[in-house]
């Protein structure tokens, strides 16, 4: 009789002496959702900004785009009639990425195009534009590196910087037999597209067939050839630069979209314990006062 009135006492006591353990657990719980909506919320405030001022700079990115288009599709619309042989040997690959992320895979995209270009071509030479493609590049091909440039297209592309940059390939190698430029051409606001220009040296021109019936002085061909190439770089950097912009638009545009999904599911969450914290302490306080 004594032994089933103890064990009726402790199973009266056991939900009693559970409730504070739950009570609490559900207090930290209520505390950490909290801690997480508040940093949710202010991940989705900075998201917000950033995807309007990409907004802006998408803006500013196309118009610069398709004034680097005419400069381009004016430069190599030569060489689609000369018939310029492809070369094979002493080859320079330039590959157009930039030092920001945040833009989802559009620094991939370049970097794995390089790769391939280098595997095809186990002896090329290249130049790449950018750290975040440089990182991946070198992680395989370090040997095939013989420059870079850091600070690309920091502020919005400009001829003179395309300029500057197509000088130094040509310092740097100066008896190269063509060179392919790897960039994103952008298509839209939320498309791009990974293709590669091909630039002749002067070595090649001289020997096209279409060309060779003309008469022409050295100079003007080593003039074109840094003209093209000053004008082809200007072209895939402002593509390259607005294709980033759309990307980096795009990725905000999704960030901010996620952490209002999570937004919303954590506050219902953290509604409905708050609902089941207070009801297990009316549960509480009923059961006290019926006891006494």
């Amino acid at each position: 009789m004594f032994a089933r009135a103890a064990a009726v006492a402790a199973t009266a006591a056991l939900p009693a002496a559970a409730a504070p353990a739950q009570q609490a657990r559900n207090m930290a719980t209520l505390k950490e959702i909290s801690v997480r909506l508040k940093s949710i919320s202010n991940i989705a405030k900075i998201t917000k900004s950033m995807k309007m001022i990409a907004s802006t700079k998408v803006t500013r990115a196309q118009r610069t785009m398709e004034q680097a288009r005419v400069f381009g599709e004016a430069a190599t619309a030569i060489l689609k009639y000369v018939e310029v042989e492809p070369k094979k040997d002493n080859v320079v690959v330039v590959t157009v990425s930039s030092d920001r992320g945040l833009c989802g895979g559009i620094h991939s995209s370049v970097s794995k195009a390089t790769k391939r270009f280098l595997a095809a071509n186990p002896s090329a030479s290249s130049a790449i534009l950018g750290q975040k493609a440089k990182s991946q590049v070198q992680r395989e091909y370090r040997d095939n590196i013989f420059l870079s440039f850091d600070g690309v297209t920091k502020n919005a592309p400009t001829w003179f910087e395309a300029a500057l940059i197509g000088d130094a390939i040509l310092s740097a190698k100066p008896e190269y037999e063509s060179a392919s430029i790897i960039y994103n051409r952008f298509k839209s606001v939320i498309a791009f597209e990974t293709e590669s220009l091909s630039i002749p040296s002067v070595k090649s021109l001289a020997s096209a067939p279409k060309l060779a019936a003309y008469e022409y002085d050295d100079d003007l061909l080593k003039n074109f050839e840094e003209f093209t190439i000053a004008n082809t770089l200007y072209w895939a950097i402002a593509e390259g630069y607005a294709s980033e912009m759309s990307a980096k638009r795009t990725a905000m545009e999704n960030a901010t979209k996620n952490a209002g999904e999570m937004i919303q599911k954590l506050t219902l969450t953290y509604n409905r314990s708050r609902q089941a914290t207070i009801t297990n302490e009316l549960i509480d306080i009923i059961t006290g006062a019926s006891a006494m």
